[in-house]
This record gives structure tokens, C-alpha cells and sequence, in this order.
């Protein structure tokens, strides 16, 4: 099974399977959608497994071209629109992408940054096709509806081991890693989440994580998968979320921990707890008072609590039955997956005894695009099964340190990496230091990432001026810079000043362990103020 296997009608043309706002798509008219934009990529000569990226915030249009990309033969890269040029142009980079799918109004922001980039030839606008400026690359317009049907005849072959798509997820050590995603990794994990989350077609779940988040794209696999309704929603608020669930008579919601705590704040209409059939958590772990705000509202409602990486799609989930038993757990592994809690020298941990979480199975991914190294660190042969294969089994060694009970229920201890987790997003804090660098208004800084309830993680920086300045940090220039570069969702919580050099580890490393022990009560100490 390929990837645009999913959109295709199969005897349910008339069912609705895309909305937003006032606008609609049944299967049968997506499945048309996304021929046509095929045929407009084959038209522009694309080669098999090119790369299309498609920075666009949630749209029809989006989804048409993730999936017409795929009828293609080619390979999408959804591209987060939170995200400013200098991140967006670093990702088309990276992966040479060859056409961008965006608007005309985030065209014009991207100009300048597009000009850099040898490999891009198209770019093709949803509305519009801008001015006659010249360019190192052609625009091209949204593709007309077709008279007739298209057969898209000319689509470069592909199989469910081929890559499929590549999702950028912030590396430890400064720019975004593209996580490559084969077709068999992305359909057998829309067949794993939509059996234990029991979705069937009458559900109409509501998209409201990004579609670049590799949990938000699965809203979209999940509901094809089983010919269901996925409504699109660009929230600016969380009430805005909430009357999305009243309007729309939402059945499922995923989302985030900070998005949770956002929603609990607010009062939710009594219609909304006849409808809604179940929750599910993942990008970090809920507070157990906004897990028990939600149920109160929601009695009737399933919650799903989960745990994955981009690097393997989705590893484990805990069943409604066992939340009130055990509502710290992670669960157990998904359908057509197995979790294992190793030691370093690749043994079993016994119960209780602190491992690495290493997930084996059809969604493990095909590593890091471009990146032989990195791929090699986390992506590697199973112990035990190195030899005597014609090919040993890859699996994917998570830098998670967790232990398991006496039943075999996971529970999540801590990141072994630097990555800072917030508001469900992993953020580098290289990537960071980088831009505050850039101002000249320091001689050192760190970023950390200390406990808060509502983001997970908030971002803190600790930075030391400068040997010449005459006076304090400017805090306010360090963060009008970072919120000009960066995604709000990276911009810090807090800046704060330290005098001396910043401690490091007996290898010369930055100790960030330590750094973030000096603030690990901050936030709780400024909710008392």
C-alpha cells in the first residue's frame, strides 16, 4: 500500500472527506484534486522522487498537494507556517526541494530567501501568479479543475519501501533534521493509531496540529485510512477550537499538552461532551490536573495518552481503561510495533531499571535526509539480529531513558539529549544560542528548557555580556532578535544574566544539566508571586 492509496474513493466518492470552513471535498473530488495536481507536476517534468515542499497553514489545498505529490511518484516535505524564511529556506535547501506550494502573500515574504536556492524551479501559488519580476525560478498557478477526469498515467512507479515524504524535526546540535518516511511507514501507521483509536467512518476528527507535525499529518492518514471526515482548523484562540468542536459535531481531537491547558481555561459547550467519542494526547506529558479537568468535562470521552518520535511516527499508547491506574505511564507498544527498554551494551532492563527506549517494527523511518552521520547515531542494527540475515533489522534507539513495571507499562524518565520539548514541539537549543549570537550583545549564552505546566518545557537563556559592555544586557534587543528569526514557539520565556563564565563538564562541554537545575523551580516560583 502507497501513500495515495488512502485518498483513493474506493465506493465511498460521495463522502465528505476534507472540510474547511465553508468549503468542501468528498473522497471522489479529492482523489480528482490530487490527479490533477500530479499531472501539473509531471507536466513540469519532475523526476521520480523529487522533492515538492508546501508551506501553506491548514487548506484543501494543502492536503492536495501532499497527496497529488505522492500520486506523482514524487516526495512531499510539509513545511511548518509557523516557521520564518530563514528556517524555510534552510529546509528547501537541504533537501533540494524542487517546486514550493505556497500563497502569494507568504511568496512575497520568501522572495528574497528563494533567490539563494540553486535547485528550485517552480513555484506554485494557491491563489494567483504574482507579478512578471524575473526569477531563478518559474511561478505557476494553482492547477485548473479538469474538464474530465485524469488518469495520471504518466506517474512515476512507486512501492510501499520508497520514500515518501521528509518531516523536519529539530536536531540537537543546531539546524532541522528531515526525517525520511517511506510509504509503508506512513500507511501501516495510519492502520496502527486508527485501530486502537477505533476510528470509523462516521468520525469527523478535528485537524488541529500542524500538518508538518508528524502527529497533525496523521489526523489526515488516520480518517482517510478508514474513509472518515477530517475538518481543518487554523485556531487563533483556544475558545476558537472550542466552537470548532460544537460547530462541527467533532468526534476525535489529538493535540498537545499546552494546547490542552489553554482549552481547560475556557467553558465548553454541554453539546460537545455528547459528540466528541475520545482524546488523545501526545507531544509530551499532560499534567494530571488538566487530564482530570478535561475528563470532567468530557465523562462519556476516551483518552488516549500517547508517546512518539518523528523518527518512527507513534511507539506507544496507554488504553482509557488504564488512566485512572496508572495515568503517569506512556503505555504500551502500538499495534505492529514492539518497544524494548535496553541497556547500553544492548541487554534487556529488568523492571524498574532505567533504559533507552529502542522501537522496532514497520514504522521505524529511513533515517536522516543527507545525514549519514546522524542517521548512523540514531538508526541502528537491532542486538541480536546483526547477523545471519541477508539484511540485519534497523531499529530506531529513541535517546529517551525510560523503565517498565512488573506488567510491562513504560514510563518516560528523560530526554538522554539536549533537545528542548515544548509546547510539542522538539526545538534545538543551537539553533537558539545561534541567532542570539548573532546580535554581538554576548560572550556566552545557553538555551535551556525548564519544567512549566502549561508549554512542557519553556525555553529559558542564561547569557553572560560581553568583556567591553558597559553596562547590563540588553534583554530586550536579545529578544526582539529572536522573536524577528524565530517561531513563537522558540522564542524564550525568559532571559537571564550571568556573570562569569558558564559552567561546563569535565569534557568542556556546556553543562546545561546544571544550568537548568539553578531554574527549574522558576516558573512555579513566579506562579506564587
Amino acid at each position: 500500500m502507497v501513500v495515495d492509496d488512502l485518498v483513493r474513493p474506493d465506493g465511498r466518492d460521495d463522502r465528505i472527506a476534507v472540510r474547511s470552513g465553508a468549503s468542501q471535498l468528498t473522497y471522489g473530488e479529492l482523489a480528482e484534486a490530487c490527479r490533477t495536481f500530479a499531472a501539473s507536476l509531471l507536466d513540469a517534468g519532475l523526476g521520480r522522487g523529487e522533492r515538492v515542499a508546501i508551506y501553506l497553514e491548514k487548506r484543501p489545498e494543502t492536503v492536495v498537494a501532499m497527496f497529488g505529490a505522492s500520486m506523482a511518484g514524487l516526495v512531499f516535505v510539509p513545511v511548518n507556517p509557523l516557521l520564518k524564511p530563514e528556517q524555510v529556506g534552510h529546509i528547501l535547501a537541504d533537501c533540494n526541494v524542487r517546486v514550493l506550494v505556497t500563497s502569494s502573500e507568504r511568496h512575497a515574504v520568501l522572495a528574497p530567501t528563494l533567490q539563494g536556492l540553486a535547485d528550485l524551479r517552480h513555484v506554485m501559488l494557491v491563489e494567483g501568479v504574482g507579478d512578471a519580476t524575473p526569477r531563478g525560478y518559474d511561478l505557476m498557478p494553482w492547477p485548473a479543475p479538469s474538464a474530465k477526469p485524469c488518469a495520471v498515467v504518466r506517474a512515476h512507479r512507486h512501492i510501499d519501501t520508497d520514500l515518501a515524504a521528509i518531516f523536519y524535526t529539530s536536531g540537537s546540535t543546531g539546524r532541522p533534521k528531515g526525517v525520511m518516511l517511506s510509504h509503508r511507514n506512513i500507511t501501516c501507521g495510519a492502520t496502527s493509531v486508527s485501530s486502537y483509536l477505533e476510528n470509523r467512518p462516521d468520525d469527523r476528527l478535528l485537524a488541529a496540529l500542524p500538518l508538518s507535525f508528524d502527529a497533525g499529518f496523521s489526523q489526515l492518514t488516520t480518517a482517510f485510512h478508514v474513509g472518515a471526515c477530517v475538518v481543518l482548523h487554523n485556531y487563533f484562540m483556544a475558545r476558537d477550537a472550542i466552537r470548532a468542536l460544537e460547530t462541527e459535531a467533532i468526534t476525535g481531537l489529538t493535540a498537545v499538552p499546552p494546547l490542552w491547558f489553554q482549552l481547560v481555561q475556557h467553558p465548553w459547550p454541554e453539546a460537545v461532551a455528547g459528540t466528541l467519542r475520545y482524546i488523545a494526547n501526545t507531544g509530551g506529558r499532560m499534567p494530571r490536573t488538566t487530564l482530570d479537568a478535561l475528563r470532567s468535562r468530557l465523562p462519556a470521552s476516551k483518552a488516549f495518552l500517547m508517546y512518539g518520535l518523528t523518527e518512527a511516527f507513534r511507539s506507544t499508547y496507554l488504553p482509557p481503561d488504564e488512566v485512572d491506574r496508572r495515568p503517569d505511564s506512556i503505555g504500551k507498544a502500538i499495534p505492529n510495533a514492539e518497544i524494548l527498554v535496553l541497556r547500553e551494551d544492548g541487554s534487556r532492563c529488568a523492571p524498574h531499571e532505567h533504559g533507552e527506549l529502542v522501537h522496532r517494527g514497520a514504522l521505524v523511518g529511513m533515517g536522516y535526509w543527507n545525514d549519514p552521520d546522524k542517521t548512523a547515531e540514531r538508526y541502528k542494527p537491532l542486538p541480536g539480529r546483526e547477523s545471519g540475515f541477508v539484511l540485519p533489522e534497523i531499529a530506531v534507539f529513541s535517546g529517551d531513558t525510560v523503565y517498565s513495571d512488573e506488567e510491562g507499562f513504560l514510563y518516560f524518565v528523560g530526554r538522554r539529549d539536549e533537545m528542548i520539548k515544548t509546547s510539542g514541539y522538539r526545538v534545538s537549543p543551537t539553533e537558539i544560542e545561534e541567532v542570539v549570537y548573532r546580535t554581538g550583545l554576548v560572550a556566552e549564552v545557553a538555551a535551556l528548557g525548564v519544567a512549566h505546566d502549561q508549554f512542557g518545557q519553556a525555553v529559558v537563556l542564561v547569557v553572560v555580556p560581553t568583556e567591553d559592555a558597559s553596562g547590563p544586557v540588553d534583554a530586550q534587543a536579545i529578544m526582539a532578535a529572536c522573536q524577528q528569526t524565530l517561531p513563537a514557539y522558540m522564542v524564550p520565556k525568559h532571559i537571564a544574566l550571568k556573570k562569569g563564565a558558564l559552567p561546563r563538564n569535565p569534557n568542556g562541554k556546556l553543562d546545561r544539566k546544571l544550568l537548568a537545575e539553578e531554574f527549574k523551580d522558576h516558573f512555579s516560583a513566579e506562579a506564587t508571586k
